[in-house]
């Protein structure tokens, strides 16, 4: 199988090389999937570059990177039923605590991790449910039921908020949605209420006055550290902070009187962790709004396999309308 490899830190094309080696075949409970497309997430970016704090080497001698992807089922080991062989299905953690990822023509892991996509949902958008799509819906629904709340969606037209808004909306609940530039238009598109600029200095009076001065419920947070004070501000008692992101400020200085006597939860998702049931919810989300024809996946930009160090670029340059695929079989 062909497929994308690196073996140490450092720029996308320093480091990442086109490698063929033998198609694995499946383990005891695993499935082996024939890949057509990639999802480059910044994580995966991250993860290369060597920009996760602590971390100064690899976790493994050679690593095929990504976590997402869609493809087909075309061997089963045993213990999984035959019956799953022609499936199209989407991917997630394809590469969390593995070596071997998705950037690649093949990838052999546990069954439960091939989900089968719904009928007449194409690869392209299998390959942003993994991370993107499951991060979106528990951010959204993993508090419970959200008819009748108002949501705050930080960062509203990046791929992760482009979807929250659309789950939010379709969930029943009001929704104002920070961006700038060009992605205010893109997350109004999307079914957002209200959006605002995240770079006015009056942005906390703005969120309020667009929610009849009063606050919202649940905050779905992309860059915690930065917005910690907007949202202690807007957030309404015993309202919820749900943190999926806080690139630009890691070691964030908490206003903790404002949060303590509105009671606030921060609720800092790592969705790679996800508990079954949780997964399971959110899983169920994504496909009921997909089923619905509610739910539009993004897409910026596609490469091929030979082209995946451009992608990384790509991820890594920021400012997307949406998500970033390699076709592996290109």
């Amino acid at each position: 199988m062909k497929c994308i490899q690196y073996s140490r830190f450092g720029a996308a094309s320093e480091v990442l090389s086109l490698s063929e080696i033998p198609t694995p075949d499946p383990a005891p409970g695993e499935v082996l999937v024939e890949l057509t497309h990639s999802g480059v997430n910044p994580s995966d970016v991250k993860a290369r570059s060597g920009a996760r704090p602590g971390v100064t080497k690899p976790p493994f001698d050679q690593i095929i990177p990504h976590s997402d992807g869609a493809g087909r089922i075309v061997a089963v080991g045993d213990g999984v039923a035959n019956a799953r062989i022609g499936e199209q299905v989407w991917i997630w953690n394809g590469q969390w605590q593995r070596p071997f990822g998705t950037a690649s023509t093949h990838i052999c892991l546990p069954s439960n991790q091939a989900v089968p996509l719904p009928d007449g949902i194409s690869s392209e958008t299998g390959a942003v449910l993994g991370i993107p799509g499951l991060t979106a819906a528990h951010a959204v629904f993993g508090g419970g039921d959200i008819s009748g709340q108002t949501l705050l969606i930080q960062g509203g037209a990046g791929t992760v908020g482009l979807l929250a808004v659309q789950l939010a909306k379709l969930g029943g609940a009001k929704v104002i949605a920070t961006a700038r530039g060009d992605g205010l238009v893109e997350a109004e598109k999307a079914g957002a209420d209200v959006v605002l600029n995240y770079a006015d200095p009056d942005l906390s009076q703005h969120i309020l006055a667009a929610n009849g001065d009063a606050p919202v419920s649940r905050i779905i947070e992309v860059e915690f550290g930065l917005n910690i004070s907007t949202d202690a501000d807007v957030i309404a008692p015993n309202g919820t902070i749900a943190a999926y992101g806080s690139a630009k400020e890691m070691a964030p200085t908490l206003p903790f009187g404002p949060l303590l006597f509105k009671a606030v939860k921060v609720d800092i998702l790592l969705i790679y962790l996800l508990p079954k049931g949780q997964r399971d919810v959110a899983i169920a989300k994504l496909h009921d709004a997909l089923t619905a024809n509610a739910l539009s996946c993004p897409i910026a930009q596609t490469f091929s396999l030979a082209q995946t160090a451009a992608a990384h670029d790509a991820v890594e340059a920021g400012n997307r309308a949406g998500a970033v695929l390699v076709e592996v079989q290109s």
